[in-house]
């Protein structure tokens, strides 16, 4: 009889797990465009943003068909970004700082999806190495972001940012390039999805990170960093 409990009992931890796990990180089947259209629970971290994303889009929603940037604090910071590329193309910005590829993938469904944008350009798994993750599980977020804007809008393209090498992390500099790698060779083979390389340009000739690029923090990117990304980019918007 005890052991009969102890299975049930066990059971049902099972249960309660992978039902944690599932809601932590749903499944591509469970991408439906219902489900990524639908309103989530916000993590207290970026609850500021998302609110202010709502308000933005409330008074002055942006028209469908642009050019939506999304990622971490490189994309929030980047001053008068959706003034820097062509008139003709609304760009809608949505960055909130912190956030790692993990977070992108989990919120496709209020970053990109309402939006309907032509191309998602993506800045994220800088933060997801600082925090332990390996290149391997960000490209595996990247993966099931580029599944969750496929599931809602099959025909947007999307180009990823590479990891930029930034003097304050440059301890992690084998783990950018490998991530980098990695999620350009994926991106070669899938269709309507591009690699941007800025890592490579923001070396020296030594191979170090440009510090001449980044502000004060040696972290964030300045106005010359910003200009540097501005020229690498437009190539493919256009």
């Amino acid at each position: 009889m005890q052991t009969k409990s102890l299975r049930v009992l066990f059971g049902a931890c099972l249960i309660t797990l992978a039902s944690g796990v599932a809601r932590a990180e749903p499944t591509v089947a469970a991408l439906t465009p219902e489900a990524l259209a639908a309103p989530l629970t916000t993590d207290a971290r970026w609850h500021d943003s998302f609110e202010a994303f709502a308000a933005a889009d409330k008074a002055h929603a942006p028209e469908p068909g642009g050019v939506v940037f999304v990622g971490s604090s490189s994309i929030r910071l980047w001053k008068d970004l959706e003034q820097q590329f062509d008139a003709s193309q609304v760009i809608v910005k949505r960055g909130f700082g912190g956030s790692r590829m993990y977070d992108c993938a989990n919120y496709v469904g209020r970053l990109v999806v309402p939006y309907k944008p032509h191309l998602v350009v993506v800045y994220a798994g800088d933060n997801d190495l600082a925090e332990g993750r390996s290149p391997h599980e960000v490209l595996a977020s990247f993966k099931r972001f580029v599944a969750g804007v496929r599931k809602a809008l099959p025909q947007t393209r999307i180009a990823y940012l590479s990891i930029k090498p930034s003097p304050r992390r440059a301890a992690l500099m084998p783990a950018m390039r490998e991530t980098n790698a990695l999620i350009a060779q994926y991106s070669q083979a899938q269709p309507n999805l591009d690699y941007i390389d800025v890592f490579s340009k923001m070396l020296d000739a030594e191979g170090r990170p440009r510090s001449e690029l980044y502000r004060a923090d040696a972290l964030h990117l300045n106005a010359d960093g910003y200009a540097l990304w501005k020229t690498v980019i437009s190539k493919h918007l256009r």
